[in-house]
């Protein structure tokens, strides 16, 4: 007993003492290293079998996880064609190169990665909570890395001619080019269907949508990230550009006739209103008719808080509760329906 008690002290004094030399640029001891990361690889092998979902990935939807990794990762893991940062690039450890480093992990373990990250590096938790929707879509995206060509990278990413951005120096605001690399110069989101058009909505409604990103009362790392160093101004500018283009509200809905008595009647017997009594009435909500198919069926079943995707904006009740009371079998009819492609 006084040995260990001996030893503890002596481990004490030695903390005390400050002599320990902690600084990033003396590196880490060979066998400290091995030891964390041995560590570290152990952990997340374990905890990913048992809470990463089964469905950890999402190959088809790669331009809103591309646009986020370009503002939020490369800087540290460089990019196809881009090296990390030399300042990020010196910090203890480094973070690895993802084209190299990703086929050490199956996508189950990338999923656990990027959610909660890995304490004492510099590697964060994902920036919002009830987002795995997103992080499937990372995970596709850093999944492809070591076989992505440069040019490849670039036009996911919005930084290639072509790929969004053609035009957006003609807006006169530099803070465009990061909106329209996801979200096209024309507003209708580059075809993907997990990002909404813009072009056409209520400017009150997408002012009202970016302070809600920027303060974190909706959640989403892609859009949080984007919003957050907006002024009020750069905000509003933006809101009355999107607006502005044709888009959404132009395309009249169409498809089955369940589909519109629910937009038009609503269901009485489950106390559903109609989506018109909202959508429809120049209040300040969005407007549905014209809006992407897929993007509306993914953001019904995230508002009914499934076991697969928890509700994303807890923020708002009203939402949760009218799209928990849509029949299932009806969401993808009354999405086409509202986006003017139904049958």
């Amino acid at each position: 007993m006084a040995t260990l008690v001996a030893l503890a002290a002596a481990g004490l004094l030695f903390a005390w003492s400050g002599v320990f030399n902690i600084a990033a640029s003396s590196g880490h001891w060979p066998i400290t290293d091995w030891f964390l990361h041995w560590t570290m690889r152990n952990s997340v092998r374990t905890h990913a079998a048992f809470s990463a979902p089964s469905n950890p990935r999402a190959d088809q939807e790669l331009v809103s996880a591309a646009g986020h990794f370009a503002a939020s990762c490369a800087a540290c893991h460089g990019a196809p064609g881009r090296r990390p940062s030399p300042v990020m690039h010196a910090a203890t450890p480094p973070a690895p190169d993802l084209s190299v480093n990703a086929k050490e992990w199956t996508d189950k373990q990338l999923f656990w990665i990027l959610e909660h990250g890995v304490k004492y590096t510099g590697m964060p938790a994902w920036g919002a909570k009830d987002r795995p929707d997103e992080i499937r879509r990372m995970v596709a995206f850093v999944r492809r890395l070591p076989t992505m060509s440069p040019a490849e990278y670039r036009a996911l990413s919005g930084a290639a001619r072509g790929a969004g951005t053609t035009g957006a120096a003609a807006l006169g605001d530099g803070v465009l080019a990061g909106c329209v690399a996801c979200h096209g110069a024309d507003g209708r989101g580059r075809g993907q269907p997990d990002i909404p058009v813009l072009g056409g909505q209520r400017p009150a409604y997408l002012l009202t949508a970016l302070n809600a990103y920027a303060s974190g009362a909706r959640a989403s790392a892609v859009m949080g990230n984007a919003a957050a160093d907006l002024t009020d101004d750069q905000k509003r500018a933006l809101a009355e550009h999107f607006a502005a283009l044709p888009g959404i509200g132009t395309v009249a809905p169409r498809g089955a006739a369940g589909a519109r008595r629910i937009v038009e009647q609503g269901l009485p017997a489950v106390q559903l209103p109609a989506c018109a009594s909202c959508h429809a009435s120049g209040k300040p909500y969005p407007v549905l008719a014209g809006q992407r198919a897929p993007y509306l069926a993914q953001r019904l079943r995230q508002w009914r808080g499934e076991k697969e995707v928890v509700d994303a904006r807890k923020s708002h009740a009203t939402m949760p509760v009218i799209a928990r009371r849509i029949p299932e079998e009806m969401i993808e009819p009354l999405a086409a329906y509202l986006a003017g492609t139904g049958r």
